[in-house]
């Protein structure tokens, strides 16, 4: 089992991602929280979780041990998969996922791509007991970073992609990008300020 990795980021598109660590490239998919933190240069450190499948083994990345432990947690609701699990933590904190569990708020959850009314409800039935039990603290303050040596497209593009890999309908990705003024910002930014939209009301 991979639990952590220590190295240099040599590529970045979210959702996905390559840490060298003596030689070697991990490849690995992240939630856009662990994006917005990731330094503009030197080591970093991430958490990490392996899913084997009779296809692939998939190695997913997080900027702290809480983003791991809910992840984890989320995995075990019925009917909810990594991707899904990747969009909840890209689109509302832990702070706001407690709070949606805790007062029962299925209509926010909603408005995450892929989460019916039904999966919604099942989220808060199952989650409630099991946030309990994990010690999940609020993530580290953010900070927005462009990495040299990414790929050549626009951040407008990277944007839409990053929202489509995250579950959005390519419409509904490039409607939420075209909400936005996007002149100047960095495809992080985009991302950041887009699902900030359709995250629930503090």
């Amino acid at each position: 089992m991979i639990g952590r990795l220590r190295g240099e980021v040599v590529y970045r598109h979210p959702p996905f991602l390559m840490i060298e660590v003596h030689g070697v490239g991990y490849e690995l998919e992240a939630p856009m929280s662990t994006f917005y933190d990731l330094p503009a240069t030197g080591e970093i450190t991430l958490f990490t979780h392996l899913a084997v499948r009779e296809d692939a083994h998939v190695l997913y990345g997080f900027g702290s041990e809480s983003e791991r432990a809910l992840f984890r947690a989320l995995l075990k609701v019925s009917g909810v998969g990594a991707k899904m699990a990747l969009a909840i933590l890209s689109g509302m904190n832990i702070e706001e996922f407690t709070r949606c569990v805790q007062t029962d708020d299925a209509a926010a959850l909603v408005r995450l791509p892929g989460i019916g009314k039904k999966t919604a409800e099942r989220l808060i039935v199952e989650m409630r007991d099991r946030l309990d039990k994990l010690e999940v603290t609020t993530g580290s303050a953010i900070t927005v970073v462009h990495t040299p040596g990414a790929p050549a497209e626009t951040p407008v593009s990277d944007a839409v992609g990053a929202l489509i890999a995250l579950g959005y309908k390519p419409n509904e990705a490039s409607r939420l990008v075209r909400s936005i003024d996007t002149e100047g910002m960095s495809s992080e930014e985009i991302i950041r300020t887009a699902l900030k939209s359709m995250a629930p009301n503090r």
